[in-house]
């Protein structure tokens, strides 16, 4: 689904982020990238997006050489990607209900799809009776789980997760950590950044260890390693 063929960036203060990377994830897998900040993983994330261009390489989604897409379909693309963020990036003056809509309107889907698709996401994340409410009125966990019901609402096929549980307790922690788990269940294939080891640990799937620009471990056996 998603390889990375031999991928250097350099930025223009001539700092190396990413030096000769390469690896692939499989449609459906489960993917943890740890390491320390400074080691690449944000420099990752930002190329699958196509936020960032490559010094040298490519990256290719479904055989697709993604860098080489032409402006006006790089929406399009991004589109088949869910992102899910440690500050939860919700409106705020928007109920749960009205941030799930906003980004299907953004997407083009019609009021009927809207009106079927946004209760359904809400109940997946457990979050149905929270409908109404406006992010100030839902703890930490519950505005994750809404920003998670954002992301999965058009139906993307890779969901990316850039330190969701940043922010929160580890009893959210766990509970967000489970909602992940059930859309790869459902067949979403997930890429997760974190620096919590009990994360790792519980999830006890795929993990590439990244430090200094470099991959210098890919442990399919989910062992959190520094």
């Amino acid at each position: 689904m998603i390889v990375f063929d031999n991928i250097t960036k350099i930025y223009s203060d001539h700092s190396k982020a990413l030096d000769k990377v390469s690896f692939s994830i499989e449609q459906g897998e489960f993917v943890s990238i740890v390491g320390q900040s400074g080691a690449g993983k944000s420099t990752l994330l930002k190329m699958i997006l196509i936020e960032e261009l490559p010094t040298h390489g490519k990256v290719l989604f479904d055989t697709l050489n993604i860098h080489t897409l032409p402006r006006k379909l790089i929406p399009e693309y991004r589109r088949r990607i869910g992102s899910i963020f440690q500050d939860f990036r919700l409106l705020p003056n928007r109920t749960a209900y009205e941030n799930i809509a906003f980004a299907m309107e953004a997407a083009g889907r019609s009021e009927e799809e809207i009106d079927a698709d946004v209760p359904h996401a809400l109940d997946l994340v457990g979050l149905k009776s929270k409908m109404w409410n406006f992010p100030h009125e839902m703890s930490g966990g519950e505005k994750q789980r809404a920003a998670i019901a954002r992301a999965i609402v058009n139906q993307p096929v890779l969901i990316i997760a850039d330190e969701p549980t940043g922010n929160l307790d580890p009893l959210n922690t766990q509970e967000i950590i489970q909602v992940l788990k059930k859309i790869n269940d459902l067949g979403t294939t997930v890429i997760l950044t974190t620096h919590n080891k009990g994360v790792i640990d519980s999830l006890k799937k795929r993990v590439i260890t990244m430090e200094h620009g470099t991959i210098v471990r890919d442990d399919i056996h989910g062992k959190y390693v520094l």
